[in-house]
């Protein structure tokens, strides 16, 4: 939690140096120029980027398949404009980060290189397929029992 509330102290006050900084270098007129022209250029990079995974899920969706990987470059999308729209070089340089899809994948990548996901031996043939394993191939087991609510409660009561 800390963490956060550094960078969101941090942040502003950075990309005011920045701004100011920049402003002295080449003036007002022409950095407010740079920044507007950022957001434009984003705004189009998120519109031709998003349609592209929202097309990818959606073929994945009717192939039956989970689209995890396209559902966080969603993610990575939204906040990428998000950032793109928020006055400062730093921002931007974050948002083309999450929008330019070679190091939007490379980030991503690393991410989710650190999450593990469950998936079913064989994939799309549900749990006769086999046991279920994380991405390093070990088994996951456990067992578990279903328990009706009114049965659970009517127990509780024959004491």
């Amino acid at each position: 939690m800390r963490p956060l509330l550094i960078l969101f102290i941090a942040l502003p006050i950075l990309e005011m140096w920045v701004l100011i900084s920049v402003g002295q270098e080449i003036g007002a007129l022409p950095t407010i120029g740079l920044v507007l022209l950022t957001a434009v250029v984003g705004l189009a990079l998120l519109r031709r980027q998003s349609l592209s995974t929202v097309t990818r899920a959606q073929q994945k969706m009717q192939a039956g398949e989970m689209p995890a990987r396209e559902m966080a470059e969603g993610i990575f999308l939204a906040v990428g404009g998000a950032l793109l729209l928020t006055p400062g070089f730093i921002t931007d340089a974050i948002g083309f980060v999450c929008l330019i899809p070679g190091l939007r994948q490379l980030v991503l990548g690393k991410l989710l290189s650190h999450v593990v996901i469950l998936t079913p031996g064989k994939p799309g043939r549900g749990p006769s397929a086999g046991p279920a394993r994380d991405r390093s191939g070990n088994i996951i087991e456990g067992d578990y029992q279903r328990e009706d609510k009114d049965k659970k409660d009517d127990s509780d009561h024959r004491d």
